[in-house]
């Protein structure tokens, strides 16, 4: 740890506020495809049993129709929060018939490009816009890519631990300025020291051959149908996956977040030629929102996300110019297949810890030489993150080894461990830190060496390994029906959904055209 957070730690421990921290609020976006029986990606429909994938607050979908989106409400206690996650699950298995929610971040067997269905929203103006969004994404990218789930931890500081900051630091500036200074502090951290995140908790180091359609990017084989990285953590944020080189061009700053603001909204208003080429609406047939770099601002795929709750219609950069900063999305973990909920208490309780260490951490701005060399770490990481003696690049420059410097962050998060734990008084976050340090000096610890010596213990491929798992949580769940009242709850909050969708279709009375006019035209 820097002088600056121990000096900080110290503060929060010697004036009583490290009790701040338990106001903290942490919430989970969970993605799971549905899946038939033979490892194929489910052409059904959204279940209706499941409400209406455009209202309904905790079960939506992604990209495609069978990528279901498991949403919770924040919460302050993180046994809550896998809690009510745990309960969509056992809900959902009531309502999906013989289906199963497929286990690992890759896909399954992809049938081509049309065996990946586009999500629909129905006819409403916000429907169709996030329909047609989704087209774009196809024409841009292909829809391979938008298949691939993962989990995103959303975490907000309590309101009076900021204010408790901001004294400390003698910030006289406005609340909403201070926090989202706090806020944008912690992202830049995370973007130096996020490579941790696949190294501990990737679980993606193999794909099926048909996520590339057979095209060996230098992959080894496994297998007859199998494409794998011996050393890979995370191949879903690797270069095959969300971290694309159809935006390696694209620079987007957090330094602060106006600049932030500024970087995206000019990509949203750039007009792309290439995708010019493939022309908006054709033929009365809408392909995509516009021809800019960025159709909106959620095109944009990063490690993480400030954000702000937006109002209906509100466009993110507008509600974050508006709000500021009320919370960060963390976008970097893969769904662990070992664990039936896809993630577990003890990586929220790491996860957690590490924002902490971000937050209190000195983290001055960041310019395009050390982006290079973040991007840089972040992709040796997702490919070849346990081979041994890897190295990265510091911000400076400098070279040091992956394992040395994981050691030298975990011996820097103590100090924000034990502030956590002084609150919740059971050693928890301590203790995660230890189990997890294992994972640095073996890296046969990690998920992504367990899921590559699982397939070759039981000579399995990798669609044959995710089936075999997918199956064992599906009778996890099954095991333990929900209680009556419980399932009477999500049966209404459907029905509410459903009607809600019914009563915004009813209310367009903007031609669609006039509709995108507006919403693009916020400030």
């Amino acid at each position: 740890m820097n002088d600056s957070a121990e000096r900080r730690v110290r503060n929060l421990q010697l004036n009583g506020e490290r009790a701040l921290l338990r106001g903290s609020r942490r919430g989970l976006e969970k993605e799971s495809l549905r899946v038939t029986r033979d490892g194929k990606i489910a052409l059904t429909p959204h279940p209706e049993a499941l409400g209406s994938a455009l209202c309904h607050p905790w079960i939506t979908t992604d990209y495609s129709e069978a990528l279901l989106e498991f949403v919770t409400p924040p919460y302050t206690e993180t046994d809550q929060l896998l809690g009510f996650l745990d309960e969509l699950h056992r809900y959902t298995y009531a309502n999906i018939g013989d289906e199963l929610l497929w286990a690992t971040s890759m896909p399954c067997i992809v049938g081509g490009e049309q065996g990946i269905p586009i999500a629909e929203y129905g006819d409403s103006n916000v429907g169709r816009m996030k329909h047609i969004y989704r087209r774009g994404l196809d024409w841009r990218y292909g829809r391979t890519m938008q298949a691939i789930s993962g989990i995103h931890f959303n975490y907000s500081f309590s309101d009076e631990f900021l204010a408790a900051t901001r004294a400390a630091e003698g910030d006289e500036r406005s609340e909403k300025a201070h926090r989202s200074d706090l806020y944008f502090r912690l992202i830049r951290n995370f973007q130096r020291f996020g490579w941790l995140v696949p190294y501990l908790f990737g679980a993606s180091p193999a794909i099926c051959k048909s996520f590339t359609g057979g095209e060996n990017l230098h992959f080894r084989e496994f297998g007859r149908h199998t494409f794998y990285e011996p050393y890979g953590t995370s191949l879903r944020m690797s270069d095959i996956g969300y971290k694309n080189k159809a935006q390696a061009g694209l620079t987007v700053s957090y330094n602060d977040v106006d600049a932030y603001i500024d970087s995206l909204k000019r990509a949203i208003s750039t007009p792309d030629p290439e995708y010019a080429r493939i022309g908006t609406e054709v033929d009365g047939f809408w392909r995509q929102l516009n021809a800019n770099v960025l159709q909106i601002e959620n095109e944009y795929y990063s490690f993480s996300r400030p954000k702000a709750v937006a109002r209906s219609g509100e466009k993110p950069t507008t509600a974050l110019r508006r709000a500021g900063v009320e919370y960060v999305e963390i976008r970097a973990l893969d769904l662990n297949p070992f664990e039936p909920l896809g993630t577990s208490v003890r990586q929220l309780e790491f996860m957690e810890t590490l924002l902490l260490f971000c937050l209190l951490r000195d983290s001055p701005p960041i310019d395009a030489r050390e982006q290079g060399r973040i991007n840089c770490n972040q992709g040796l990481v997702a490919r070849q993150g346990r081979e041994p003696g890897l190295e990265l690049y510091r911000g400076d420059g400098r070279r040091v080894t992956l394992r040395s410097w994981a050691r030298e962050l975990f011996d820097a998060m103590a100090g924000p461990a034990e502030l956590l734990d002084e609150i919740h008084d059971e050693g928890r976050y301590t203790e995660a830190l230890r189990q997890l340090r294992e994972r640095i000096e073996d890296p046969a610890l990690t998920p992504s060496a367990q899921v590559l010596e699982e397939m070759d213990r039981h000579g399995e491929e990798f669609v044959q390994f995710a089936m075999r798992i997918s199956e064992e949580h599906e009778q996890y769940f099954k095991a333990a029906p929900l209680p009556e009242q419980t399932r009477q709850r999500f049966d209404a909050e459907a029905r509410t959904s459903l009607e809600e969708q019914r009563r915004i279709e009813a209310g367009d009375d903007l031609p669609f055209e006039e509709y995108l006019r507006r919403y693009f035209a916020q400030p």
